[in-house]
C-alpha cells in the first residue's frame, strides 16, 4: 500500500509558512518525502501571482523543477474545473500539455462528478498521461462503476468531503462498498479534521492513502504541523502499526476508535 503526497492543494499562499507555491518550494518538498518512502506526490500549479492554474508554461516549470530534484517521483496534477470551468477550453489546455515533452505531468486527477471528465479521461490517455479518478460519494462510486474504468487508469482515489470526523469513517466504507472490486489500486483520504481518522482506517483496510498540506495542516494530536515532511512522517507511523491509534480506547487523532473500525470492517 502506497503513500501520496499532496503538496498543496488550492489552499492560499500565507495560510500555513510552510505551503509550496513555486515550483522550487514544491521540488524541495518532494524531495524530502521522497526521502521519507513517499513515491507520488499530487501538486496543484500556481501562476507567478500564487493562484491555481492548469496553463502549460506553469505546469511544465512545475513538473520539470520536481523531475530534476527527484527524477524516479509520479506527479499528479488535476483538471481543475474550478480554475477552468468551460469544458471544451479545459480540454484544450490538458491537450496542449502532450507537447511538454520531460515536463509532462505522469497522472491527471479527474473527478467523476465533472461534466465531460470521460472525454477529458479519453484525451489524457492519448497523451500518454495516467489517469486519477476522484469519487468524493457513494453516488460518484455508483456512477464510476457503471461506466468502467477508463484505458489508462492508474488508481481511483475516493475522498471522504464529510466534516464530521464521527461520521467519515462509515462514509468511507459507503463508498468503498459503492465502489465494489476495482482492478486498480483504490486510494481513500480525508480532509482537515477527518484526515487523520480517515489514514488509520485507509492503513487498517490496506489501502493506498495520502496526507499533505492540502488535506490538513495538523499533525494526528491537532497542534500545527511543520510541513508535508511532518505530516509525511506522522502517517508512515501510523500505516506501521496498521492504523491503530495511539490510544486504543479513544483514538488519538480524534477518529473513530479501534473497536468502530473494527466493526466497519467485519461489515465491509
Amino acid at each position: 500500500m502506497a503513500l501520496q503526497s499532496s503538496l498543496n492543494g488550492t489552499r492560499p499562499g500565507g495560510v500555513h509558512p510552510a505551503l509550496p507555491l513555486t515550483p522550487w518550494a514544491l521540488a524541495q518538498d518532494a524531495r524530502e518525502v521522497y526521502g521519507l518512502g513517499v513515491r507520488s506526490v499530487h501538486v496543484h500549479p500556481r501562476c507567478g501571482a500564487g493562484l491555481e492554474t492548469i496553463e502549460p508554461y506553469h505546469v511544465s516549470d512545475v513538473v520539470a523543477a520536481i523531475r530534476s530534484a527527484v527524477p524516479n517521483i509520479e506527479i499528479s496534477v488535476p483538471s481543475c474545473r474550478w480554475v477552468q470551468p468551460c469544458r471544451i477550453q479545459r480540454m484544450a489546455t490538458v491537450a496542449a500539455w502532450g507537447q511538454l515533452g520531460h515536463a509532462k505531468p505522469d497522472v491527471l486527477a479527474v473527478n467523476v462528478h465533472e461534466d465531460g471528465w470521460e472525454d477529458l479521461c479519453r484525451q489524457a490517455c492519448s497523451l500518454g498521461i495516467g489517469l486519477e479518478l476522484g469519487v468524493w460519494t457513494p453516488g460518484d462510486a455508483v456512477a464510476l462503476r457503471q461506466a468502467g474504468l477508463p484505458r489508462g487508469t492508474v488508481r481511483v482515489v475516493a475522498e471522504v468531503t464529510v466534516d464530521d470526523p464521527a461520521f467519515a469513517v462509515e462514509e468511507a466504507a459507503r463508498i468503498l462498498r459503492a465502489l465494489g472490486p476495482m482492478p486498480v489500486p483504490v486510494l481513500l483520504h480525508g480532509e482537515e479534521s477527518t484526515a487523520w481518522p480517515v489514514l488509520e482506517y485507509a492503513a487498517e483496510m490496506r489501502l493506498h492513502t495520502r496526507i499533505g498540506l492540502e488535506d490538513v495542516l495538523t499533525n494526528p494530536d491537532g497542534r500545527p504541523t511543520a510541513g508535508n515532511a511532518d505530516l509525511v512522517q506522522h502517517a508512515q507511523s501510523i500505516r506501521a502499526r496498521g492504523g491503530r491509534p495511539a490510544d486504543a480506547r479513544t483514538g488519538s487523532s480524534g477518529g473513530t476508535g479501534g473497536t468502530d473500525r473494527q466493526r466497519l470492517v467485519r461489515q465491509r
